[in-house]
């Protein structure tokens, strides 16, 4: 296959505009929209630093999704796409109030990626309080 040469350097904000301008954003916007329904996961949600932004935005206020939109350097279609990502995994709830839809954090979802990670943390500290051992039994024979 050959190389396709881009015009314009690669970044996230250079392919947003180039998709805008050549009318292929709604192919790719689409395309997304697929990927994403096919996992509904916490750990899918968490996994995306657009994700984690938008929850860490809305752990201490609620916003409208044009306040977050305001944000980020992409699409309110893509912000929108990422809002209900986060919907159907149940970090958000969505509320309509007149015009506006205001999004709310549901944090206690996020308790089940706490409680995957305790059990590495259980695992690590356990090799962690048997190397301090081990050093200070070098230690002392050492003296």
């Amino acid at each position: 296959m050959d190389k396709m040469t881009l015009p314009f350097p690669l970044s996230n904000k250079n392919i947003s505009e180039y998709l805008r301008k050549s009318n292929l954003a709604h192919i790719f916007a689409r395309n997304n929209l697929r990927i994403m329904a096919q996992t509904r996961d916490i750990f899918q949600a968490i996994a995306d630093p657009t994700r984690r932004q938008i929850i860490g935005m809305l752990a201490g206020q609620s916003l409208n999704v044009n306040a977050i939109a305001k944000e980020f350097d992409i699409t309110r279609q893509a912000v929108s796409l990422h809002i209900q990502f986060l919907n159907d995994c149940g970090l958000i709830i969505i509320k309509q109030q007149g015009r506006e839809r205001y999004c709310e954090a549901k944090l206690e979802k996020l308790n089940e990626v706490t409680a995957w990670v305790d059990q590495y943390r259980k695992y690590w500290d356990k090799k962690l309080d048997s190397l301090e051992g081990y050093l200070a039994k070098i230690q002392k024979k050492k003296k």
